[in-house]
């Protein structure tokens, strides 16, 4: 088991580290103090180890990404509508950064700031944590809000953490926005990818993906991902619904989960790599990137809508808006904690 630290490049004069994590089992993660970003993910699979996450090469690709490739989002991951809500009888509005909406905390969210690190063992764990203290009114959220987001890797799994407290109540929802792709984040379509979500219902959306409020079932839907099925299948289904587009939508959560009973479980037929996801957030955003912008990524690869996928773990969109929906506000000195665990397995 190793922990290595090399410079990454520099942003406004200030130096970026990328941390290596191996675990010596085949599992090897690298994440930035910037953005909190994971920019490779070596996984072994039938024929060997792959990267399998989208990223870039240097500094650069991240600071001109759009996508929010590997990095985590906040202070409310997701969609707010056009960026307002009211709270304590004070009315707030937010960067409106997509359209009319708020989307991953704004301008200049989680995804665009540097963070205090430091990387260290607990016993056989290899951990990355990163800090910084989000001031009041970043983005147009209240309060200081003091966040520690801390990597964890063991023998066979990557665990995602994210910690936070707040002088002022305010909205959080702090979310990893990975792009995996278990053949390699080069190969291409991930339509061959099947996927499983351990969900009955979903948050239905309008046609700016705002959540009407209503939670609607899935049961003979083209959402429908409770046995396994393809991307392909699934995008055909789409297309013969008349729905455009992809897949960009809050599934609801059943519970209890464990091992057994995770919250999704995604597989690769090709390479045999199977990636089970347990969490303690009631939602998961399935987004297809097929809205992806085409672009380069690492080693030459060309990244094209359909090149990765994301399963965003969550408090729902908007929530905020919705009495209805999970709480979406932290109190002032109350402990926010999210937590997401990644199982990975060979067959």
């Amino acid at each position: 088991m190793s922990i290595e630290c090399r410079n990454f490049g520099s942003s406004e004069g200030t130096d970026v580290h990328e941390y290596t994590l191996d675990n010596a089992k085949g599992i090897q993660v690298h994440i930035l103090d910037y953005g909190c970003i994971i920019t490779q993910l070596h996984l072994p699979g039938r024929q060997g180890s792959a990267d399998v996450v989208l990223g870039f090469d240097n500094l650069k690709g991240y600071l001109k990404n759009t996508g929010y490739i590997g990095a985590v989002v906040g202070r409310y991951g997701n969609r707010i509508a056009d960026g307002r809500y009211i709270l304590n009888g004070n009315r707030y509005q937010l960067d409106q950064n997509d359209g009319l909406n708020h989307l991953h905390g704004g301008f200049s969210g989680f995804d665009r700031q540097h963070y205090q690190s430091e990387a260290y063992r607990e016993a056989d764990t290899l951990c990355v944590r990163l800090h910084r203290v989000s001031p009041h009114l970043e983005g147009g959220y209240p309060g200081n809000l003091d966040v520690t987001i801390i990597y964890r890797l063991d023998r066979n799994s990557l665990t995602f953490e994210a910690h936070a407290t707040t002088d002022m109540a305010t909205p959080v929802n702090i979310v990893q926005h990975s792009y995996f792709n278990l053949a390699g984040h080069g190969s291409g379509s991930i339509g061959n990818h099947r996927l499983q979500i351990n969900s009955d219902s979903r948050t239905e959306t309008d046609e700016r993906l705002i959540p009407t409020g209503q939670i609607v079932p899935v049961a003979g839907t083209p959402y429908d991902f409770r046995d396994f099925d393809t991307m392909a299948n699934r995008h055909k289904a789409l297309s013969e619904a008349g729905i455009a587009g992809g897949f960009d939508c809050n599934y609801v959560l059943n519970s209890p989960m464990s091992e057994q009973n995770p919250a999704a479980i995604l597989h690769d037929p090709a390479s045999g790599r199977t990636m089970k996801i347990i969490t303690n957030q009631p939602g998961l955003q399935l987004y297809d990137s097929s809205s992806l912008a085409p672009q380069h990524g690492k080693g030459g690869q060309s990244y094209t809508p359909g090149a990765g996928l994301c399963l965003e773990t969550q408090n729902f969109p908007d929530a905020i808006n919705h009495d209805h929906f999970p709480e979406a506000i932290l109190p002032a000195e109350k402990q926010y904690k999210a937590t997401t665990s990644y199982l990975f397995s060979v067959d």
